[in-house]
């Protein structure tokens, strides 16, 4: 058995790439003081235009077999996916393979006609498109489903194509049918699997070598409680990777922030398009959040994506106004209320009312 401090006790760890050597040294009194009042376990790092100024773990990333949490551990990055899965569909429409207003019907013919006419592509990618959670409704009734690889066009096919539950554009819902369609369109538009096609058009040109949607061996392990330890079961089906299948890195995650917003991999108007919030009473734009902190009495606005699965939570926010960046990694479960209000004091933003 171990006690409780060398659970929580900070794992600075070297021996990683020249940028988080950086970070040797130097202590931050904010994320000591929050991982002490939290029992915080995984990673936190801070970045300037992509330059990491510091990196520390936490914790465990196995406590089973007492392997400490390293800067480089891998941990699920759950709806972080929908904003790289939005990525990798911008690059598909700068290369005038679709446009944010194209209709379903006209990028899958094999999808249902009546609503795919209705459906456009930015419907999908704002999470308004109205199509039912077909999958949610029959994985309830067979969990085996969600470790079951139908392939695409089954999976749209039984899942994705029931009657409209509102109109298109007119309502939230956080329906992971989304992406299974967006995963059906970027196969349709590349000719390639999602996954190779995510690789190709994004991942690797991103320097995103520690990002994928298989969980590698020593990647952290996902708790329900750490006292005592119970494991946290993350069942994927291959349909999930667009909408939360990823697992990856603090520093991949820095990187793609700052080759994504600060370096030009996308085109003005595809950033644009990033920014816009299409849902005001969510922030969220196409694949994630615009959050907007008020910092020396003045709004900021940056771009927020979070991920939360089983025991795995993620915070990856990223100011337009400076280029600085802040990613949180955590395998036990934490209230992601509590990781985006951490994220928030990382970035000097004042106390949210309420």
């Amino acid at each position: 058995m171990f006690d409780r401090r060398t659970v929580l006790a900070g794992c600075l760890c070297s021996g990683v790439a020249p940028a988080w050597a950086l970070a040797a040294g130097k202590d931050d009194p904010r994320v000591d003081a929050f991982v002490r009042a939290n029992g915080f376990q995984g990673v936190v790092a801070k970045a300037r235009a992509g330059r990491v100024d510091y990196a520390r773990a936490f914790g465990m990333a196995d406590i089973a077999v007492k392997r400490p949490a390293k800067v480089d551990t891998v941990y699920a990055i759950a709806s972080i996916s929908k904003w790289l899965t939005s990525i990798t569909l911008l690059k598909l429409i700068e290369q005038g393979k679709a446009t944010l207003d194209m209709p379903v019907a006209a990028l899958l013919p094999d999808f249902r006609a009546d609503t795919g006419a209705r459906v456009k592509l930015v419907h999908l990618l704002s999470n308004t498109s109205g199509i039912p959670n077909g999958f949610l409704a029959a994985a309830k009734l067979d969990p085996t489903l969600t470790t079951t690889d139908l392939g695409t066009g089954e999976s749209v096919r039984r899942f994705c194509q029931g009657d409209l539950m509102f109109e298109p554009g007119s309502k939230f819902d956080y329906a992971m049918t989304n992406w299974f369609v967006l995963l059906a369109i970027v196969e349709r538009l590349t000719g390639k699997p999602f996954q190779e096609a995510m690789r190709t058009i994004a991942l690797d040109p991103l320097g995103l070598r520690h990002t994928g949607a298989s969980m590698p061996a020593m990647a952290a392990s996902s708790y329900r409680s750490v006292e005592p330890p119970v494991l946290w079961p993350d069942p994927r089906t291959p349909m999930m990777a667009a909408g939360g299948g990823y697992f990856s890195t603090a520093a991949d995650l820095v990187r793609a922030a700052h080759n994504v917003f600060d370096r030009g991999f996308l085109k003005p108007e595809s950033i644009a398009a990033l920014r816009t919030v299409r849902v005001p009473e969510q922030d969220y734009s196409l694949g994630g959040r615009v959050r907007t902190m008020t910092i020396g009495g003045e709004p900021v606005q940056a771009a927020w994506q979070t991920g939360r699965t089983a025991g795995f939570r993620s915070v990856l926010g990223h100011r337009y106004d400076d280029a600085s960046t802040v990613v949180i990694l955590n395998n036990t479960g934490l209230s992601q209320k509590l990781l985006d209000e951490f994220a928030d004091r990382l970035f000097g933003a004042e106390p949210r009312p309420g």
